[in-house]
């Protein structure tokens, strides 16, 4: 099925994403360091499960935010 992610991931990368959608590729690495430019973050953990709910978001186009 797959990891869930908590409600504060998912607000930030919805937030993320619909500000600076020109900025994310779907590619994981790139977006890591796009949202080190962005964002101060707390740990390297959340920084990746950001990421990665951002990937997804621009690999499967989803408007819904």
């Amino acid at each position: 099925m797959g990891r869930i992610k908590t409600t504060l991931i998912k607000r930030t990368a919805r937030k993320l994403y619909t500000n600076y959608r020109e900025r994310f590729k779907p590619e994981f690495d790139y977006n890591k360091k796009a949202i080190d430019g962005l964002i101060q973050l707390p740990s390297k953990k959340m920084r990746n499960t950001i990421a990665g709910y951002v990937t997804r978001l621009v690999k499967f186009g989803k408007d819904i935010i």
